[in-house]
């Protein structure tokens, strides 16, 4: 029998429920709180209908890069909304603005690109790598190469092809997946997988030759790719471990197994650089990319191919009459003039610069969470970092899973007026804006660890801890 809803839910809230259905969220828990409505923005923070500001310490989900209220953004669409509303690439048909952006991710790639495909979400551009991949097999005559290998604790989207690939069980479940496509190598999280006494680098060369196992069990003509974020976002904003990217390219060098990079979430400054790959040193043949492309404040996304890619692609094309794959609001002109104008504004600004100038303060107030009593792990690169609670700090065990700390601590946090990601096994994520202020970083961490003492007051009180 489903919970009744709260009686005290504003207005708002009791449409909301009888209306609609909330992905990603506890609905048993939402039918007693109520959701959380946010009426306006600016900069760092967003106001709920409750009348307080709170700190978007996630960014929205990964991706608010100029923060909210960026006025330059709204005249961009404006003008091309009233230029031209909608147009299509179907066909032959084509429009500046989604010329203009494919050349401006061309030039800022850090890998030679070929073409740019256009979709509007990062699980659409993902779930297109997958079908361009199995296509670019089979113009190569390779038609046994259908597998792809993808991280447990990975996450490439939701549509029923990248959901096989994220390595989250609760994204399977009742779902029927994941498809048998997918082969499944260990996570790079260094606080909880390397051996006692092991360097980041051993660990890495270790995963690598676990990797290396694996194509040959599978077969190396059996799979058509490797799936990796620089950082792996929902599973946990866990970043690799040294050398790590090094030493699974040489593998999959090896083997002549694509490599394709998802940047949905670091691309365009959150670790410092452009793209992840910069940071950790690999070049990959394909790359996703969404989110901080137009700052979110249009739905878009991009999969950048190597030159490589597109010939056979197009070769492949001109033999069966046609590139079967598409969106009807694939390269939207408004979605495209507001992307392309958040590239300039990244270069006029420096905004990469400033992250980098930035994530020194970022960086040194997550990491000295580490002393808390609740927090086992600490870590982050740039912009991006994660906290994971833990019962011992000694042995690394965690909290029973049904006992939903981290749920709790994001909403003791909300409660401090910061909204951050709680994450599976108690992480909680935080991934700002990258026009946050040094003062505004003291700002987040200052509420930051009110919600924290509070959950570690709630523990203590159940006899968790």
């Amino acid at each position: 029998m489903p919970t009744p809803p709260n009686a005290t839910l504003s207005n708002t809230q009791a449409r909301d429920m009888a209306s609609l259905l909330h992905p990603f969220t506890n609905l048993t828990t939402l039918r007693q709180t109520g959701p959380l409505v946010i009426d306006r923005g600016k900069g760092v923070f967003v106001y709920g209908s409750d009348g307080k500001d709170y700190l978007e310490a996630m960014g929205g989900l990964w991706c608010t890069a100029l923060g909210w209220g960026e006025e330059e953004l709204v005249q961009a669409a404006a003008e091309q909304m009233r230029k031209l509303s909608y147009a299509h690439i179907f066909g032959g048909k084509s429009h500046e603005p989604g010329i203009a952006l494919a050349e401006k991710l061309k030039e800022m790639a850090p890998f030679p690109v070929g073409k740019v495909f256009f979709a509007n979400s990062g699980s659409e551009a993902n779930d297109s790598q997958i079908k361009l991949m199995w296509y670019a097999a089979n113009a190569r005559g390779q038609k046994g190469r259908k597998k792809i290998i993808a991280r447990t604790k990975a996450y490439h989207g939701v549509t029923l092809a990248s959901a096989s690939l994220t390595g989250l069980d609760a994204f399977h479940k009742s779902f029927d997946l994941p498809f048998d496509f997918t082969v499944r190598v260990e996570c790079p999280h260094y606080y909880r997988g390397a051996e006692a006494g092991e360097s980041e680098e051993q660990y890495s060369a270790r995963l690598a030759a676990s990797l290396d196992a694996t194509i040959q069990r599978e077969g190396p003509d059996s799979i058509a790719a490797m799936f990796v974020e620089a950082v792996m976002g929902a599973g946990g904003a866990m970043v690799p471990p040294r050398g790590y990217f090094e030493a699974i390219t040489a593998v999959l060098n090896k083997y002549d197994i694509r490599l394709v990079d998802d940047e949905v979430i670091c691309g365009f400054g959150r670790t410092g650089n452009a793209f992840g790959c910069q940071t950790y040193n690999f070049q990959p043949d394909s790359m996703s990319v969404a989110k901080a492309l137009s700052s979110a404040y249009m739905p878009i996304s991009a999969v950048l191919l190597s030159p490589e890619l597109v010939e056979i692609i197009e070769e492949e094309a001109v033999r069966i009459g046609g590139l079967w794959h598409a969106f009807t609001y694939s390269a939207h002109p408004v979605a495209a003039a507001v992307a392309v104008k958040t590239l300039e504004i990244y270069q006029r600004r420096d905004t990469f610069g400033h992250v980098r100038k930035v994530a020194p303060v970022f960086q040194a107030r997550l990491k000295a969470l580490a002393e808390h009593p609740l927090v086992g792990e600490a870590d982050g690169v740039g912009l991006i970092g994660a906290i994971e609670m833990v019962a011992d700090k000694k042995t690394k065990r965690n909290f029973e899973a049904a006992k939903g700390v981290g749920t709790k601590c994001g909403q003791f946090c909300q409660d401090e007026g910061i909204i951050v990601r709680p994450l599976i096994s108690d992480r909680v994520a935080l991934c700002p804006p990258l026009v946050i202020s040094e003062a505004e970083i003291h700002e987040l961490f200052d509420r930051f660890e009110r919600g924290l003492n509070k959950t570690l007051d709630w523990v203590r009180r159940e006899g968790l801890l």
